[in-house]
């Protein structure tokens, strides 16, 4: 039976096979002497280089978590894309959204290329495919060192789902899931566990921003107050903090939710917005909003979000990400999807004078 041991270093969880007595850490390289173990062992050989050097995006098991770029703060992404490829429930647009967000997050936002951890099946390294133990140990990796003057992305486009949940601590009675590349023989990443990796951990002065783009992601996060919006743009926070009182908000952070569609909603994986090639509905929304000048508070990204979805055309103007996915997707038309993109927070806030930044 596998035992979980601290790294000496970073102090993420580690889990140490039967008889082991040194380990080396996955994210920060650290190596951890297990006690007892005697001084004279030889420590484990160092990595090898990735045989592909096309990406600067950190690996879960061969990279240190990068260094800061900024006196000012650090930004780091997690940007996942599952897309069960040679499977029932494979997706056609979920590459696409990754490889845009990581376009937006480094040229509109300036993310360091070196923070940005990809995740998808197209990498040659099996440490940064999104299995559900990679995807865990990118979470780890996301939120280690955070400190104030920080600010976090994690986008997901991929398969979500719901179970039962017998806690008493959602409203609707259910857990919303993440579905890794292997969640049929390992399991799905639950709402609890995201909050807890990502979300409790936050400290002051630290923010978190989620990108959720599949279904049934409306409180992915598991975020105490969901923005409950009507079509006309009015809105109320609704109040999802656990009956129980178990806390799911931060450590004094902010942690800001955008999610494909409600809870009990499904999230498209359409090639209706392009006659080229398909895309999560979700995320085109989002990079538009921001690329047509729309997202200048969390109000009016959540209407242009909502609008497109509504309703899209292919004659957007735009800027260096539009240029970008308008030769992905050009022309079409949403029609009339049932999804309606949800914004959930750790904090309630006037969502029209609090100005949106990453």
């Amino acid at each position: 039976m596998l035992m979980l041991v601290d790294c000496s270093n970073c102090h993420t969880p580690l889990q140490l096979p039967p008889g082991a007595q040194i380990i080396r850490c996955g994210l920060c390289d650290a190596v951890t002497r297990i006690a007892g173990a005697s001084r004279s062992l030889t420590s484990p050989p160092p990595r090898q280089s990735p045989s592909s050097s096309s990406s600067h995006a950190p690996s879960p098991s061969s990279h240190a978590p990068p260094p800061p770029p900024s006196a000012h703060g650090r930004k780091r992404a997690v940007v996942c894309a599952v897309s069960y490829k040679r499977s029932r429930h494979e997706l056609k647009g979920c590459i696409n959204d990754a490889k845009c967000m990581k376009y937006l997050l480094v040229n509109k936002f300036k993310f360091p290329e070196s923070s940005v951890l990809m995740l998808t099946e197209e990498e040659a390294d099996p440490f940064r495919r999104p299995t559900k133990q990679n995807m865990r140990m990118a979470l780890f990796w996301l939120v280690q060192g955070c400190q104030a003057g920080d600010s976090l992305v994690f986008h997901y486009s991929g398969h979500g789902s719901q179970q039962r949940n017998y806690t008493g601590d959602e409203v609707d009675g259910y857990d919303e899931t993440l579905c890794p590349s292997d969640f049929e023989t390992q399991g799905m990443i639950v709402d609890d566990e995201i909050n807890a990796t990502i979300v409790n951990p936050l400290p002051a002065g630290a923010k978190l921003h989620a990108i959720v783009d599949a279904c049934h992601s409306g409180t992915v996060l598991d975020l105490p107050f969901l923005c409950r919006m009507d079509r006309n743009g009015r809105y109320i926070w609704e109040d999802h903090r656990p009956r129980s009182g178990v806390w799911k908000g931060t450590s004094g952070g902010e942690a800001i939710s955008f999610s494909g569609c409600d809870d009990d909603q499904t999230s498209a994986d359409t090639s209706a917005l392009s006659k080229i090639t398909s895309t999560g509905a979700m995320t085109y929304a989002f990079i538009q909003a921001i690329e047509r000048g729309h997202a200048t508070t969390y109000g009016n990204m959540m209407n242009a979000m909502r609008s497109t979805i509504r309703n899209t055309d292919g004659g957007a103007g735009g800027g260096i990400v539009t240029s970008l996915i308008s030769m992905l997707l050009t022309g079409g038309s949403l029609g009339k999807l049932r999804q309606e993109p949800q914004l959930s927070a750790n904090q309630q806030f006037d969502v029209y004078t609090k100005p949106f930044s990453l």
